[in-house]
Protein backbone atom coordinates (compact mmCIF):
# COMPACT_ATOMS: atom_id res chain seq x y z
CA UNK A 1 0.00 0.00 0.00
CA UNK A 2 1.11 3.74 -0.43
CA UNK A 3 2.62 6.06 2.40
CA UNK A 4 -1.08 7.93 2.41
CA UNK A 5 -2.87 4.47 2.89
CA UNK A 6 -1.58 2.06 6.03
CA UNK A 7 -2.73 -1.58 5.55
CA UNK A 8 -6.03 -2.41 7.50
CA UNK A 9 -5.34 -4.32 10.74
CA UNK A 10 -8.05 -6.56 11.12
CA UNK A 11 -8.47 -6.99 14.84
CA UNK A 12 -9.57 -10.65 16.11
CA UNK A 13 -10.76 -11.20 20.14
CA UNK A 14 -8.88 -15.00 20.80
CA UNK A 15 -10.37 -16.66 23.22
CA UNK A 16 -12.17 -20.17 24.64
CA UNK A 17 -14.57 -20.33 22.21
CA UNK A 18 -15.27 -22.63 19.66
CA UNK A 19 -16.30 -19.63 16.80
CA UNK A 20 -13.12 -17.84 17.27
CA UNK A 21 -11.26 -19.64 14.79
CA UNK A 22 -13.84 -18.44 12.32
CA UNK A 23 -13.44 -14.72 12.80
CA UNK A 24 -9.77 -15.46 12.43
CA UNK A 25 -10.34 -17.64 8.98
CA UNK A 26 -12.31 -14.56 8.26
CA UNK A 27 -9.77 -11.82 9.08
CA UNK A 28 -7.32 -13.84 7.50
CA UNK A 29 -9.09 -13.96 4.22
CA UNK A 30 -9.80 -10.26 4.21
CA UNK A 31 -6.50 -9.15 4.97
CA UNK A 32 -5.09 -11.22 2.13
CA UNK A 33 -7.28 -9.88 -0.19
CA UNK A 34 -6.79 -6.13 0.42
CA UNK A 35 -3.00 -6.39 1.26
CA UNK A 36 -3.93 -5.98 4.98
CA UNK A 37 -2.82 -7.76 8.48
CA UNK A 38 -4.52 -9.68 10.99
CA UNK A 39 -3.80 -8.55 14.78
CA UNK A 40 -4.81 -11.30 17.69
CA UNK A 41 -6.41 -10.03 20.83
CA UNK A 42 -6.06 -12.34 23.75
CA UNK A 43 -7.03 -11.08 27.61
CA UNK A 44 -6.02 -13.05 30.26
CA UNK A 45 -8.50 -12.47 32.87
CA UNK A 46 -7.35 -12.10 36.79
CA UNK A 47 -7.52 -15.48 38.90
CA UNK A 48 -9.22 -15.69 41.79
CA UNK A 49 -6.36 -16.35 44.28
CA UNK A 50 -4.93 -12.70 44.69
CA UNK A 51 -5.18 -12.56 48.62
CA UNK A 52 -2.62 -15.76 48.29
CA UNK A 53 -0.21 -13.70 46.32
CA UNK A 54 2.35 -16.81 45.86
CA UNK A 55 -0.65 -18.86 44.15
CA UNK A 56 -1.71 -15.89 42.19
CA UNK A 57 1.73 -15.45 40.50
CA UNK A 58 1.99 -19.01 39.95
CA UNK A 59 -0.92 -19.13 38.69
CA UNK A 60 -0.57 -16.20 36.22
CA UNK A 61 2.79 -17.12 34.88
CA UNK A 62 0.90 -20.50 33.46
CA UNK A 63 -1.44 -18.44 31.73
CA UNK A 64 0.81 -16.16 30.14
CA UNK A 65 2.69 -19.42 28.96
CA UNK A 66 -0.60 -20.61 28.11
CA UNK A 67 -1.73 -17.56 26.42
CA UNK A 68 1.49 -17.09 24.29
CA UNK A 69 1.19 -21.18 22.89
CA UNK A 70 -1.81 -20.59 21.77
CA UNK A 71 -1.13 -17.53 19.65
CA UNK A 72 2.22 -19.12 18.93
CA UNK A 73 -0.38 -21.60 17.26
CA UNK A 74 -2.54 -19.50 15.78
CA UNK A 75 0.46 -17.54 13.91
CA UNK A 76 1.74 -20.05 12.76
CA UNK A 77 -2.17 -21.44 11.52
CA UNK A 78 -3.08 -18.65 10.07
CA UNK A 79 -0.07 -16.67 8.86
CA UNK A 80 0.03 -18.32 5.47
CA UNK A 81 -3.99 -17.95 4.76
CA UNK A 82 -3.26 -13.97 5.50
CA UNK A 83 0.03 -13.57 3.67
CA UNK A 84 1.98 -12.42 6.85
CA UNK A 85 2.52 -12.82 10.50
CA UNK A 86 -0.27 -11.70 12.76
CA UNK A 87 0.33 -9.22 15.17
CA UNK A 88 -0.47 -10.31 18.76
CA UNK A 89 -1.23 -8.49 21.55
CA UNK A 90 -1.58 -10.44 25.16
CA UNK A 91 -3.28 -8.51 28.25
CA UNK A 92 -4.37 -8.91 31.52
CA UNK A 93 -7.96 -7.74 32.87
CA UNK A 94 -11.26 -7.77 31.80
CA UNK A 95 -11.56 -8.45 28.03
CA UNK A 96 -14.39 -5.48 27.65
CA UNK A 97 -11.67 -3.13 28.97
CA UNK A 98 -8.64 -4.06 27.54
CA UNK A 99 -10.16 -4.66 23.87
CA UNK A 100 -11.57 -1.16 24.38
CA UNK A 101 -7.87 0.31 25.39
CA UNK A 102 -6.08 -1.85 22.78
CA UNK A 103 -8.31 0.53 20.58
CA UNK A 104 -8.01 3.77 21.44
CA UNK A 105 -4.10 3.09 21.64
CA UNK A 106 -3.13 1.53 18.52
CA UNK A 107 -4.20 3.76 15.54
CA UNK A 108 -3.55 1.26 13.22
CA UNK A 109 -6.18 -1.03 14.05
CA UNK A 110 -9.11 -0.53 11.52
CA UNK A 111 -11.62 -3.14 12.07
CA UNK A 112 -12.83 -5.51 14.59
CA UNK A 113 -13.90 -9.07 13.65
CA UNK A 114 -16.00 -11.15 15.91
CA UNK A 115 -17.69 -14.25 15.77
CA UNK A 116 -21.22 -14.96 17.18
CA UNK A 117 -21.74 -17.87 19.20
CA UNK A 118 -24.37 -20.37 18.25
CA UNK A 119 -25.45 -21.65 21.84
CA UNK A 120 -28.69 -20.80 24.21
CA UNK A 121 -25.95 -18.72 25.94
CA UNK A 122 -26.38 -15.92 23.04
CA UNK A 123 -23.62 -14.46 20.57
CA UNK A 124 -21.29 -13.95 23.33
CA UNK A 125 -20.35 -11.11 26.23
CA UNK A 126 -17.93 -8.86 23.48
CA UNK A 127 -20.83 -8.51 21.16
CA UNK A 128 -23.35 -7.89 23.24
CA UNK A 129 -21.27 -5.42 25.38
CA UNK A 130 -20.30 -3.81 22.35
CA UNK A 131 -23.70 -3.46 20.38
CA UNK A 132 -24.83 -1.74 23.10
CA UNK A 133 -23.73 1.87 23.99
CA UNK A 134 -19.96 1.32 24.03
CA UNK A 135 -20.39 0.80 20.13
CA UNK A 136 -20.93 4.62 19.98
CA UNK A 137 -17.58 4.92 21.31
CA UNK A 138 -15.89 3.01 19.10
CA UNK A 139 -13.54 4.59 16.37
CA UNK A 140 -13.66 1.50 14.34
CA UNK A 141 -16.29 -0.61 12.44
CA UNK A 142 -17.44 -4.52 13.93
CA UNK A 143 -17.98 -7.12 11.77
CA UNK A 144 -20.21 -10.01 13.28
CA UNK A 145 -18.96 -13.61 11.62
CA UNK A 146 -22.14 -15.82 12.52
CA UNK A 147 -20.70 -18.53 14.73
CA UNK A 148 -23.24 -21.27 11.92
CA UNK A 149 -21.13 -20.71 8.90
CA UNK A 150 -18.34 -23.07 7.64
CA UNK A 151 -15.23 -22.30 6.25
CA UNK A 152 -15.84 -23.04 3.35
CA UNK A 153 -18.79 -20.39 3.08
CA UNK A 154 -16.81 -17.71 4.97
CA UNK A 155 -13.85 -18.33 1.85
CA UNK A 156 -17.33 -17.42 -0.68
CA UNK A 157 -17.39 -14.08 1.37
CA UNK A 158 -14.19 -12.89 1.55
Amino acid sequence: MTENHPPRVFLVVVDETAEHHLALHYAARRAAHTGGRVALLHVIERGEFQHWVAVEELAAEERRDAAEQLMQRLCEQFAPVAGSMPIVYIREGRPQDELMSLIAEEESISILVLAAGTGSAGPGPLISYLTGKPAARLRIPITIVPGGLTVEQIDALS
